[in-house]
């Protein structure tokens, strides 16, 4: 019966031991014991020089997930493939995890596909300043956070008033 596992990695080294364990499933034909390897990563959106761009970033770094048959050989395979160091669970007995983990990891994943989440994160009280729109080099204090909406509300001092500005995350930085 096949599950999800945890694989360890080499942290920044996931891809390479993806790689590796998928091309020696397939030279050694053990697709029938292990069917899937996946590194979860969301999508983050990172605003550079004024650009907003798109970025991966991965839930969990250093660790990958893959779906197989435990058997002695199908454990003793993946432990000797280049880069990954070892699975998640006591030492000769990987524990593996429910699938509805394994769905709420992966809906993450294609949830931040849809709407990428910002890289930067925000903390009310903290002072920043508008680089992008109406607001531009104004100087703020974080008043609100609607991580959903990817908006921030921030104070903002106009002729003296304080005056509450809604902008997106990207529209500004940390001080």
């Amino acid at each position: 019966m096949k599950q999800w596992y945890i694989l360890h990695t080499l942290s920044g080294a996931e891809e390479r031991a993806k790689s590796n364990l998928e091309s020696r499933v397939k030279v050694y034909n053990f697709g029938e014991l292990i069917e899937k390897v996946v590194i979860p990563k969301e999508q983050v959106t990172e605003v550079k020089l004024g650009k907003k761009k798109v970025l991966e970033r991965k839930f969990f770094p250093g660790y990958i997930l893959v779906y197989m048959e435990m058997n002695d050989d199908s454990w003793l395979f993946v432990k000797q493939t280049p880069g990954i160091t070892t699975f998640i669970g006591p030492r000769r007995k990987p524990t593996p995890i429910s699938q509805a983990e394994v769905d709420k990891i992966l809906s993450k994943a294609e949830e931040s596909k849809a709407k990428p989440l910002p890289k930067v994160s925000f903390r009310k009280g903290e002072s920043v300043r508008v680089i992008e729109g109406a607001f531009i080099n104004f100087n703020g204090v974080v008043d609100d956070i609607f991580p959903e909406k990817g908006k921030i509300r921030v104070n903002v001092s106009i002729f003296g008033r304080t005056t509450p500005v809604e902008l997106e995350f990207w529209q500004v930085e940390n001080i």
